[in-house]
């Protein structure tokens, strides 16, 4: 893609200092940017590359003022991070694929595609799959009997889709992932081997989830796996059956969560973090990485680290006392000396 500094000025409802011809090719960090690149400077800690960066384009704040001379043509923004978020987005827009079933891609006789649907080489959409509009399948994805796929979702390469998954408009779901694999289910027999419970249900995603590459979704032994709608998964994550994600709930990567565990809306969840089974989280909860959820968490809000996690505000206390375990031990036995001497005193 290529832009001219007004067509991105203009984007961002800013003000233009400099060359408006300025042709941009791509956004890029402000100390590694070249000619050609649009760069930003809202942190304090980078003034410095204003003055030795090589892109053609700045984008600062408007009360931002230079120390000296400058060469990028400069675009000024009331806010310089929510106008990142915007350029990045504009620039990291997918090229479309062509529309329709790409040669090389097979879709049985009963698949329904609404207009506007595209699909790539190698892929395999099985019997009376429903596809809505403008929806992009890249190669190599697989789609299982009798899914259904919203409106304007994007399913980039190696996706895998188990039978009767439900997927809700404006999904993204990144490579590799998987979508409906069997849930862990076995029962114990009595000469030690194992009874392969069979999982009967199906994963549901909601409008607007983003599934990171890698993430697997199992499906629920009966009823669904439900991640609902704007709940967003990092990669690498493994979700259980039967579980629930609520709203606008954020998981970082490597984090697990097992069977029938329910965590609430707008919950932030860090990296490689683990839940037990069958526990519900509040609505809110924030759990810093690493830690290991082995209760419920009832409190609205609340924040939890450690493992098994209890509040944070307990743990950063508790850390402080852990950090001066040694200086206490030394007191410690300091005091049971002087002790036994009083003792012997008597």
């Amino acid at each position: 893609m290529q832009l001219t500094a007004q067509e991105i000025s203009l984007y961002l409802n800013g003000t233009l200092e400099g060359n408006p011809q300025t042709i941009i090719q791509r956004p890029a960090r402000i100390e590694e940017a070249q000619t050609g690149d649009i760069c930003f400077l809202a942190n304090p800690k980078y003034h410095s590359f204003a003055y030795t960066t090589q892109a053609s384009v700045l984008l600062v704040s408007k009360d931002f003022k230079p120390e000296k001379p400058l060469n990028p043509t400069l675009i000024r923004v009331d806010d310089v991070y929510s106008c990142v978020s915007l350029l990045l987005e504009k620039f990291g827009q997918p090229v479309p694929q062509t529309s329709g079933l790409d040669a090389q891609a097979f879709a049985h006789s009963s698949v329904q595609m609404d207009n506007n649907v595209s699909v790539g080489a190698f892929s395999y959409i099985s019997e009376d799959v429903k596809i809505g509009r403008d929806t992009v399948i890249y190669p190599q994805v697989f789609i299982g009997k009798n899914v259904t796929i919203g409106r304007g979702v994007v399913l980039h390469p190696g996706v895998r889709i188990y039978r009767d998954c439900v997927i809700g408009d404006g999904c993204i779901v990144h490579a590799n992932a998987v979508i409906g694999s069997d849930g862990f289910g076995f029962a114990p027999q009595g000469d030690g081997t194992y009874k392969k419970i069979p999982q009967i249900g199906n994963v549901v995603l909601g409008k607007y989830v983003e599934v990171g590459s890698n993430t697997v979704i199992d499906r629920a032994t009966m009823g669904s796996t439900h991640i609902k709608d704007g709940a967003k998964l990092d990669n690498l994550i493994q979700i259980a059956h039967n579980v629930e994600v609520g709203e606008n709930t954020a998981i970082a990567a490597q984090a697990g969560v097992a069977g029938s565990t329910k965590i609430g809306k707008n919950c932030l969840i860090g990296g490689q973090v683990g839940f037990v089974g069958h526990i519900t989280v509040a609505d809110g909860t924030k759990v810093q990485a690493q830690s290991g959820v082995s209760r419920s968490l009832t409190q609205p809000g609340a924040a939890w680290h450690g493992s098994p996690a209890f509040k944070y505000s307990d743990f950063m206390r508790s850390q402080v006392v852990f950090k001066n375990l040694p200086d206490l031990a030394k007191k410690v036995h300091e005091l049971e000396k002087a002790l036994a001497i009083l003792k012997k005193g008597e």
